[in-house]
């Protein structure tokens, strides 16, 4: 209500109306002009695009005070209203179905994820209070600084690590506990880390990392160990990069009962006569492992991978509760929350671009894959 009034204040002089008025309408004629072109469903159908052509724009100059991008939104409607009217030719679907299922999974996606993906890039480029462009100054100091490239080194040693060693202890446990006798009970011990939270997990870990001085009682399961073995007590989380390492298994031993539990269903999967039939042809345990399971279940894997990977890039919980990103084990995610809290937001915001750089061939490489199987089936 306040931006209306606010509109309402603001209004053109009486000499512009008619300028404004003139140029809307001709915008308004074209939508109606591309509608027209378009295969049409009926006169409803035609009726709604022409009252949506026109309150849309309108709907634009009271909530932004704008009447340019009133302009624009309604010159993005029509083309957008006809290109999907074009596509009902080639049964790509029509905009009833389109609106009528996808209407509301499209505005949380607009508004969760398009505009603050917009609103963060802009930030980026934007020095910390967010009045000045700066141009890329921000992401120059990331990447010339030392703690910066050490972040995202970090980040990227996660991902390399992490996914990998997760998906083959899992398949591991998949394949040796399959079919066994305690299959169901050692499938809850692996899968128990699972239902603890990061939070939780890194507390645990930390426990279990904990070091005294040597002539003291180790009250870490580690070091109490090593001691036992005739070692010195080890700090874990303070020498690099043994510290990384030492978060990275933490995230290992929650990842690997979730992809225990996928490869498992997905090995239950495979045809017991393509096993049988390469068992007859001679194959070796091993042979029928790699030719026949490993290509039944690659898009289990390929899922188990990306998932991990994307857990990887953006772990935060598991660094902050357990050294906060000291003595060089901080990663991109705990390095926006840093910068954020000592209010530099567009730095905060340069790491959280890089980070949606580095996420996003990963899902575009598993929306392939999706469709590519869908293809095949």
């Amino acid at each position: 209500m306040t931006t209306f009034l606010h509109w309402l204040s603001t209004l053109p002089s009486l000499a512009q109306i008619p300028v404004i008025i003139g140029v809307f309408l001709a915008v308004v004629a074209l939508l109606l002009f591309l509608i027209e072109l378009a295969p049409r469903g009926g006169r409803r159908y035609t009726i709604i695009r022409a009252i949506a052509c026109v309150v849309f724009p309108l709907g634009m100059v009271a909530i932004l005070d704008s009447y340019t991008w009133a302009i624009v939104a309604a010159g993005f409607l029509g083309l957008l209203l006809f290109w999907l009217d074009y596509r009902s030719r080639h049964g790509a679907g029509y905009l009833f179905a389109l609106i009528g299922f996808l209407s509301p999974a499209l505005l949380l996606l607009v508004a969760g994820l398009v505009i603050p993906t917009i609103q963060t890039t802009i930030q980026s480029f934007m020095n910390s209070r967010g009045t000045e462009f700066v141009g890329m100054e921000n992401f120059i100091w990331i990447f010339t600084q030392p703690a910066g490239v050490r972040t995202v080194l970090n980040t990227v040693l996660w991902v390399l690590i992490a996914p990998a060693v997760s998906t083959i202890a899992g398949l591991a446990y998949a394949v040796f506990i399959d079919k066994s006798r305690g299959e169901k009970f050692f499938k809850i011990m692996v899968f128990m880390p699972m239902a603890i939270s990061f939070v939780g997990a890194s507390i645990i870990w930390r426990f279990v990392y904990t070091a005294r001085p040597a002539d003291g009682e180790q009250i870490g399961l580690l070091n109490q160990l090593l001691v036992w073995l005739g070692g010195e007590p080890v700090q874990f989380l303070q020498e690099s990069p043994l510290n990384t390492l030492a978060l990275i298994l933490v995230l290992i031993w929650v990842q690997t009962g979730f992809a225990m539990v996928i490869l498992s269903a997905a090995i239950k999967g495979v045809p017991l006569e393509q096993l049988e039939a390469a068992e007859l042809d001679g194959a070796s345990p091993w042979q029928r492992f790699a030719n026949v399971t490993l290509p039944g279940i690659r898009s289990s894997l390929v899922v188990v991978l990306t998932t991990i990977s994307i857990a990887s890039l953006k772990v935060f919980d598991i660094v902050r509760t357990m050294t906060a990103g000291a003595n060089d084990t901080s990663v991109i995610a705990n390095e926006m929350y840093t910068q954020f809290r000592n209010f530099e937001a567009g730095r905060s915001a340069a790491f959280a671009v890089i980070l949606f750089v580095m996420v996003m061939p990963i899902v575009i490489y598993n929306a392939r894959q999706i469709k590519m199987q869908r293809e095949l089936r």
